[in-house]
């Protein structure tokens, strides 16, 4: 398929640059693949579309405060993306700026690091003193690029599941974004199972796509870790009558990476680089409740596999007449 297919034009008012009040005051389009049909709800609407024998899936990912904004020694202002965890201190890192090896860098008067390799496309191996010591005091919340404003003090919360548990992520799972506790429980008590997975988020989820040809498109990889409970209750559900819901794009994926060539989820843990796009065939994966998704990103091209191109394109473009709030900190999707 081409870029362009996945393709449309959203005016910028409609980016959501400040979370919902609460968590469950998010608007909720409900897409039916097989009816075709849209109905427009409330999030806290969304206990009404589950049923017992269903299986929600979470990803506990947890976003770190990844950001550092520091100075070299030799003057001039730097900006830091902590990207993944190397090992002794070490980080690799997407820089802005010229950085060149052996600089040195300070932040907020405490944290110190030096240069150490030019790992190329922006990026660096940089180490650190003292960084998981400083870390939260040094660092700030990974907003995203459309988010045209500084992080907050409430940011740390909000863009934040309420089941954040592993920490490693530099971009939310934003699904989860919309569940308070109150929301969980009521699901749990309406006999709804939850299964807990992790993907941690990395900033591969907003580069964008340059090929025409979209096969043609390579993902960075990201971790994910599916434990022998979270395999074994869904291989269970699909044996049954329930439907397996991926909270996300991110659960979805890490679903799908794990699943072999006869239907069967298992456990599994390492680097995936799963790339997603119509016309995919999704083997774990029934139903899932998903954000509103940029143009030509791999994230719409993963939800069009989902439930077809030309439907998505439709529910988004009634979501845009009915001004829904998109992207991260916007309203949700459940498609099913």
């Amino acid at each position: 398929m081409q870029l362009s297919d996945f393709d449309y034009f959203l005016p910028s008012h409609l980016i959501a640059q400040y979370p919902a009040k609460r968590r469950s005051d998010s608007r909720l389009l409900v897409l039916s693949r097989r009816a075709g049909s849209i109905e427009h709800r409330r999030f806290s609407d969304i206990i009404d579309y589950l049923k017992q024998g269903d299986l929600l899936i979470l990803n506990n990912t947890k976003v770190f405060p990844a950001r550092l904004s520091g100075k070299k020694v030799t003057g001039g202002r730097i900006e830091v993306l902590l990207l993944r965890d190397i090992g002794g201190g070490r980080w690799e890192c997407m820089t802005g700026g010229s950085l060149k090896k052996g600089a040195i860098v300070i932040f907020n008067n405490k944290l110190k690091a030096e240069i150490e390799e030019d790992l190329g496309e922006g990026r660096k191996r940089i180490r650190f003193d003292g960084l998981e010591r400083l870390i939260e005091s040094c660092g700030q919340v990974p907003l995203p690029p459309y988010i045209k404003r500084d992080a907050t003090v409430s940011d740390r919360k909000r863009y934040q599941t309420v089941y954040a548990k592993v920490k490693g992520a530099v971009a939310a799972p934003t699904a989860g974004l919309h569940f308070s506790q109150g929301i969980i429980e009521r699901i749990k008590n309406k006999g709804i199972r939850i299964e807990d997975i992790t993907l941690h988020v990395g900033p591969g989820t907003f580069k964008p796509v340059k090929c025409n040809d979209v096969s043609q498109h390579r993902m960075e990889p990201e971790y994910f870790r599916i434990t022998e409970d979270a395999a074994r209750a869904v291989n269970d559900v699909k044996k049954g009558r329930g439907r397996v819901i991926a909270v996300g794009t991110t659960s979805a994926k890490a679903l799908e990476s794990a699943a072999d060539g006869s239907g069967i989820l298992r456990p599994k843990e390492g680097y995936s680089e799963f790339f997603i796009y119509p016309p995919f065939r999704f083997k774990m994966v029934d139903a899932m409740l998903t954000n509103f998704h940029l143009p030509k990103s791999t994230l719409l091209m993963l939800v069009s596999a989902f439930a077809g191109r030309e439907l998505i394109l439709r529910a988004y473009d009634e979501a845009i007449k009915g001004g829904y709030r998109f992207y991260s900190y916007g309203d949700a999707m459940l498609i099913i």
